[in-house]
């Protein structure tokens, strides 16, 4: 098959998946290729998402780099599959890049976990609230390209709705519920969807109060997707110019940190749900 001209984030990491393998087996990209009898320039391709690896390809590599994981080598089949058309591939080339591959990120995971110290997390927003914060956005975005990105967040929810739905837990910092996006009305409203959605069984809201005072990873929102196997976890961060997808194990290790503080310091989820009506309430 042709090369691609822009792999999807999800195509990127099963090639870095392929290239931490050879480093850890010691071998170079030319004897790769001889293992699976292509040209030794098309390795660098396959492990940066740009070449396709049939799974009977992948397998070999994978027993001849000593891997014994086999759930580990299982998921990797799994994503080295024929790629099948997603819902999000409708707006491709309607929005950016970036947040189709965070669709596909949380389609895909296992689990999801996300920190919010500004917004309220973007799979439980309101129409109006999101269309609020795309109404910030700098440089202006036409009407048309606000309410694409709105109805692409609404529909990011499918994960949480499907007839397997995924679990989910949100830390949400007090300040974003104390944020008026939209005016007093809309943020009445999304307080209320947000309690709202808590009480379904695989969703977790906890609160972080601002009485906590510091806490890890204050400046910045957090997604963090859980893979099949935990070497597949993905944590992704928002910046001005786009996601940020992190996979280095240190990283991971970072986060998961973070998680764990998360943890043992938010309200429980009874509590937090009494937190959300009482800054309801003072609306």
């Amino acid at each position: 098959m042709p090369p691609r001209t822009s792999p999807t984030y999800r195509q990127a990491r099963l090639g870095a998946e392929l290239r931490k393998m050879r480093l850890h087996a010691g071998m170079t990209a030319e004897f790769a290729a001889g293992l699976i009898g292509i040209d030794r320039g098309k390795i660098p391709n396959i492990e940066s998402g740009v070449r396709t690896l049939s799974p009977e390809r992948l397998r070999t590599l994978a027993a001849n780099y000593g891997y014994g994981d086999e759930a580990y080598v299982s998921a990797l089949l799994a994503m080295a599959q024929p790629r099948t058309r997603g819902w999000w591939d409708e707006y491709r080339g309607k929005v950016s890049a970036g947040m189709l591959d965070i669709a596909e990120l949380e389609w895909h995971a296992t689990r999801l976990h996300t920190v919010q110290t500004v917004h309220i997390p973007g799979l439980l927003q309101t129409e109006e609230y999101a269309r609020a914060i795309f109404g910030a956005v700098l440089p202006e975005l036409s009407r048309l390209e606000i309410e694409l990105r709105v109805t692409l967040r609404q529909e990011r929810r499918r994960v949480l709705d499907r007839p397997h739905p995924l679990p989910y837990t949100g830390y949400v910092h007090e300040a974003a519920l104390r944020m008026h996006f939209g005016g007093r009305q809309t943020a009445r409203a999304q307080l209320e969807f947000l309690s709202e959605r808590s009480t379904a069984e695989n969703v977790t809201i906890r609160v972080l109060p601002v009485s906590q005072g510091i806490f890890p990873g204050a400046g910045h929102a957090l997604l963090y997707a859980e893979g099949v196997v935990p070497q597949l976890d993905t944590a992704q961060l928002d910046s001005a110019h786009g996601p940020e997808f992190m996979h280095a194990e240190g990283q991971l290790s970072k986060y998961r940190s973070h998680l764990r503080w998360m943890e043992a310091n938010a309200l429980d989820a009874p509590a937090s749900r009494d937190f959300i009506h009482r800054a309801c309430k003072e609306l």
